[in-house]
């Protein structure tokens, strides 16, 4: 049985030995989105370092919907914040390409992680900080992230835990249900991210830590994601040259 409490307090002593080890005065710089991810992430930060080395950077691209949550969870935690849009960026990139340049899809959807994690590098090196990565094992399993977008970061207190044990962790700490029940949604198309998956977290959580998983379709769709975005969890290949 996942004990909540006991892996909330081995995180938070996990997140105060690396900045012993990776910068004893330096500041835990994350972006805050408003879903459970930032939320607990941020939360564990605050219980590690104190408020007043937590900073909360908020990216709406253009308008954004559930922005209070966001502002809910710095004034929840008493954390600084710092919002800055990223349209005029996401924008401003698009339209400097050629006019016959054949645009993708998907890039269109990867280029504003990608823009706000380097906004994030850019506030966070000039605060004297580390960056918070927020991705969950869940998500990561399947790929459910953007390389060299969210899925990037100095430190990562929830990589290998799951979307279930994630929010488990949420209410331990405290934080309002409102964001540890927040039905994550990509920004773009309005879907869910379980209606972009094709399956719940709840489904994908108990086939990660105990292998049982009664649709053997979805089975085979998560075998398949998995697979293919295991690179993204991995360090860049290198050549080493046999000297």
């Amino acid at each position: 049985m996942f004990d909540a409490v006991k892996i909330k307090n081995q995180c938070i002593e996990w997140i105060r030995s690396f900045f012993d080890e990776n910068g004893k005065d330096c500041n835990a710089v994350i972006g805050i989105s408003g879903g459970k991810d930032s939320s607990v992430a941020a939360a564990l930060c605050v219980e590690a370092l104190g408020k007043d080395r937590v900073v909360g950077i908020l990216m709406p691209c253009g308008e954004q919907h559930d922005i209070d949550m966001a502002y809910l969870l710095c004034d929840h935690l008493g954390i600084k914040r710092y919002e800055i849009n990223i349209k005029n960026s996401v924008e401003g990139l698009k339209n400097a390409l050629p006019e016959d340049f054949p645009l993708s899809n998907q890039s269109v959807i990867n280029l504003p992680p990608r823009i706000r994690m380097s906004t994030v590098y850019m506030i966070s090196q000039s605060l004297n900080g580390r960056v918070v990565n927020t991705c969950n094992l869940s998500e990561d399993w399947v790929g459910y992230s953007t390389r060299y977008g969210d899925a990037a970061g100095d430190f990562s207190p929830l990589s290998n835990l799951t979307v279930t044990e994630v929010k488990e962790i949420g209410r331990v700490l405290g934080l309002p249900d409102v964001l540890v029940d927040k039905v994550p949604i990509d920004g773009l198309s309005g879907k869910t991210d379980e209606d972009n998956l094709g399956f719940t977290y709840t489904v994908l959580d108990k086939y990660i830590r105990t292998g049982e998983i009664e649709d053997k379709n979805i089975k085979e769709i998560i075998d398949k994601k998995h697979k293919a975005n295991l690179f993204k969890l991995q360090l860049m290949p290198s050549f080493k040259p046999e000297m």
